[in-house]
């Protein structure tokens, strides 16, 4: 591909706003991050925070999210109506559409997202910054536990048998979430005001 073919390619590209797409595995701590990433801003209608859709009852004692049962979220998906979707776990994760106007707009959206939806989100916008936030094996196990599921020695066997590496990406920063949460949302801070320089 040449220089010319790249930036034809860059410019079909949705922006000029950014897409800050935080991945990781379950008990890395992803939410508090953002939810703490959140409160620094306040009053900032320049940034987003993404509220997923997801095919689970909204009742069911995760992230607040918006439920949509699986007919729903096929036609959403179907007809072009999302940002971006995943599957995971039995269910189905979208973003949005109207995180597309915001990015238009020039905005910028911030949203937990999952390595699935990474080959698609690379092709569809122009500034996309994945934040991997993570934690070693057994913390993470620890943390799974607690939340009453499973036992830590099962959920740390399956957390061995997972994949939990990323592709080459363009924009990509690493945090790993062991400290005071205080500490991973000022490295999350850091990340999102670095790549909006």
């Amino acid at each position: 591909m040449t220089v010319l073919d790249t930036a034809q390619e860059q410019a079909k590209k949705l922006g000029p706003g950014a897409l800050i797409m935080v991945v990781g595995p379950s008990g890395a701590g992803k939410d508090t991050l953002i939810y703490g990433y959140k409160e620094l801003c306040e009053g900032d209608e320049n940034i987003m925070f993404v509220r997923r859709l997801i095919t689970r009852p909204a009742d069911a004692g995760s992230e607040p999210h918006e439920a949509v049962c699986h007919k729903q979220m096929s036609e959403l998906i179907d007809q072009g109506r999302v940002a971006l979707s995943w599957p995971a776990h039995g269910l189905t994760y979208a973003l949005p559409e109207c995180i597309d106007h915001h990015i238009a707009n020039g905005g910028i959206a911030v949203a937990n997202g999952s390595r699935k939806a990474l080959a698609e989100a690379v092709g569809k916008y122009e500034k996309l910054l994945v934040v991997h936030i993570t934690a070693p094996i057994h913390v993470l196990a620890q943390r799974l536990s607690m939340r009453g599921r499973e036992t830590a020695e099962d959920i740390e066997q399956r957390l061995r048998r997972a994949d939990l590496s990323l592709p080459q990406l363009p924009h990509l920063v690493e945090i790993q979430n062991t400290n005071d949460p205080q500490v991973g949302i000022k490295q999350l801070e850091q990340a999102i005001t670095t790549f909006m320089r």
